[in-house]
């Protein structure tokens, strides 16, 4: 029977280097006078009079287990960050989550990588229960062998959790390139059990990933994604996630927001999207012209550009962040941009993303705009636009532009006609 020294040094495993000096403490440990001291600590702090705290040890080993400092067996009162997804009872005091960082980060750099964050739901997969399947989609609901030849090796059935699971097409290429360059972590809203079963399905092997699987149970603040949490240095990580508003607004900087995929109906339904879903449609996305491709392009860019060896500064004083936005800059640069009177209600996003693009954004007509951005031929200055040749695009340009992280063909996002 392991011990819980021999199960937490088999989930610390993953991160060896970077947090040696609490592998060497769980592997010489007394655990049972551990458990013990904090069953009695807990029990001290319980029965202390009403508005008088217990007494707090000083500690100075600080390689806490639970709220116990393995070394000197004493209760740790610092709240810090509690890495849950390494081990159930691993808090780490604010001062030695940024040693570790350091640290990780040190070697990372060493082995010329950064570290990436990846969203699952969306972004690598798309997921749906059993019971939203629709009719449509029954023919993904069988035996593998009768399933279409491009589903038979991304098209998963999860009986433990009930639903199917589909990979998006390149997932392979893309972790196995992605790899070579990044340390991957998984951060996703889902719960812990979804995330593990995601995981052996996208990493059977464990290559990737390790123990750097984080769930919504692991997060510092709920409903909400923070770096916080990932033993990564923020001016070396970079996150690729479907959605910005569920990151925390210091964290966006290091944000690629990817377009949605969206395999299943139910997915279509939950983000109201008027088409139907790859499935319905027997279709799946381009895998060499895809969204995972297009990403793979963008992290191979600025991992180029940061360890660029023209660069005076040391690699510990880069910032990723600035690389990414000079890289984002680049996207409309040249662009002079004016946004149509019946979007204004909505325009905002749309104006903050094409700034950050690099389009010069004009409150009227000119004669040195280049685009107009519209959803009506009938606007005054959709009609202006088309007087005067000037490209007439829809909002989905900023948009898809911002996904692919290039400027879009304007032919491909023209302004409909209206119904008669």
């Amino acid at each position: 029977m392991s011990t819980i020294a021999e199960e937490s040094l088999v989930h610390l495993s993953s991160i060896e280097d970077s947090v040696s000096l609490l592998d060497a403490a769980l592997a010489s440990a007394d655990f049972e006078d551990v458990e013990q001291d904090q069953d009695t600590d807990l029990k001290r702090i319980k029965s202390s009079c009403l508005g008088e705290p217990a007494p707090i040890s000083e500690c100075e080993n600080h390689v806490p287990f639970g709220r116990l400092c393995l070394k000197c067996h004493v209760l740790i009162n610092d709240d810090g960050v509690a890495l849950r997804y390494i081990h159930k009872n691993l808090p780490l005091a604010s001062n030695e989550m940024d040693r570790l960082r350091d640290e990780n980060s040190k070697e990372l750099l060493r082995d010329r990588k950064l570290s990436l964050v990846l969203d699952l739901d969306h972004t690598l997969l798309n997921s749906a229960d059993l019971s939203d399947i629709t009719s449509e989609e029954t023919y993904l609901n069988c035996e593998r062998d009768l399933l279409p030849e491009y589903l038979k090796s991304s098209l998963f059935r999860v009986d433990t959790m009930k639903m199917l699971t589909k990979l998006r097409p390149y997932v392979n290429t893309f972790l196995k390139e992605a790899s070579k360059l990044y340390e991957l972590h998984i951060y996703t809203m889902g719960d812990r059990s979804y995330a593990l079963e995601m995981a052996k399905l996208l990493d059977p092997e464990n290559i990737y990933f390790n123990s750097r699987i984080i769930s919504r149970d692991d997060s510092t603040q709920m409903f909400e994604k923070s770096l916080d949490v990932v033993l990564g240095k923020e001016n070396a990580t970079v996150i690729l996630d479907d959605s910005e508003t569920v990151w925390c607004k210091e964290h966006k900087e290091n944000l690629i927001v990817i377009e949605r995929y969206h395999f299943f109906a139910y997915s279509c339904k939950q983000f109201r999207v008027d088409h139907k879903s790859h499935a319905q449609l027997k279709s799946d996305e381009n895998e060499s012209e895809g969204a995972l491709a297009n990403s793979l392009k963008i992290l191979q860019q600025i991992h180029t550009l940061f360890f660029d060896l023209g660069h005076k500064d040391s690699l510990e004083d880069r910032d990723l962040r600035k690389v990414l936005k000079s890289v984002r800059k680049e996207v409309l640069k040249g662009c002079k941009v004016v946004f149509c009177d019946e979007i204004s209600s909505y325009s905002s996003e749309f104006r903050r993303t094409a700034e950050e693009l690099g389009a010069e954004l004009c409150d009227e007509i000119e004669a040195c705009v280049t685009h107009v951005v519209s959803i009506d031929l009938r606007d005054d200055k959709s009609i202006w636009a088309m007087k005067e040749k000037k490209f007439l695009v829809t909002p989905n340009w900023v948009r898809v532009s911002n996904h692919m992280c290039r400027k879009q063909l304007e032919e491909n996002f023209s302004v409909p006609r209206p119904d008669k």
